[in-house]
């Protein structure tokens, strides 16, 4: 094997890209996973944690195609975050 096949990054640089996108998807899952779970003890709060599921995933995918607009998407997802997490202790 030569340096250049031990890296499939450097032979085919979409697969960063692709990675990224699979990982805001799975960060959006787990906020509506986690909203659902919440749904089973508090109806309101659960569906605020669910709601904010496409927010995350949309934000991400935001950051991926723009980024200029990297730290706006940085500071909304670490607002969501610590509301979501503020939810839990309260609850």
């Amino acid at each position: 094997m030569t340096a250049g096949q031990d890296d499939d990054e450097d032979g085919d640089p979409g697969l960063a890209r692709e990675r990224t996108s699979l990982a805001w998807t799975r960060t959006a899952l787990s906020f509506a996973a986690v909203g659902g779970v919440v749904l089973k003890k508090d109806v309101i709060v659960g569906l605020v944690i669910m709601a904010a599921a496409p927010v995350v995933w949309r934000l991400g995918h935001l950051a991926h195609r723009r980024p200029d607009r990297l730290k706006l998407v940085t500071a909304a997802i670490v607002a969501v975050a610590l509301g979501a997490l503020a939810v839990a202790v309260t609850h």
